[in-house]
């Protein structure tokens, strides 16, 4: 089923991975292992962190004892940025659709769409990876897997 709104790939893996990074916040967690819970490719996984490090948000080490942590606690780092990092700069007055000249004398947008889309941009820059770490994901399915074992 097709979603109205849909993130790429890339924004997907930041996002879920910078969650479960969150979560487990001061531990590295490898790339293997990230891409394993996240039903990842490895490699793409690592290209989508390599942009979160150089723009700051994660911390990497190579190695045997390696991985990515966060570089900056999860409260100061909001979704939109996270989307910005690997999409580009999101401007809610644009053209929905890319266009630099409307067909129409008014944009059959302005309005309705683009104010839903300016209050998603503002609902998405207002929301922390601290806001969301509560949720579970695959990383506490996990989690609670290993505990019950142990028990």
């Amino acid at each position: 089923m097709k979603s109205l709104l849909s993130l790429s790939e890339g924004a997907s893996l930041a996002l879920h991975g910078l969650v479960l990074l969150a979560k487990r916040h001061p531990e590295r967690v490898s790339a293997r292992e990230l891409a394993l819970a996240l039903d990842a490719s490895e490699a793409h996984l690592a290209k989508v962190f390599q942009k979160l490090h150089r723009a700051g948000i994660v911390d990497s080490l190579r190695g045997p004892a390696g991985g990515f942590s966060l570089a900056r606690p999860a409260g100061g780092v909001s979704l939109i940025e996270i989307y910005q990092i690997i999409d580009g700069d999101v401007h809610p007055g644009a053209c929905p659709l890319g266009k630099t000249k409307c067909l129409f004398r008014e944009c059959i947008f302005t309005g309705g769409i683009n104010g839903i889309l300016a209050e998603l941009h503002d609902k998405l820059a207002s929301i922390t990876l601290a806001d969301v770490i509560g949720h579970d994901g695959p990383e506490a399915v996990q989690q609670k897997k290993r505990k019950a074992v142990r028990s």
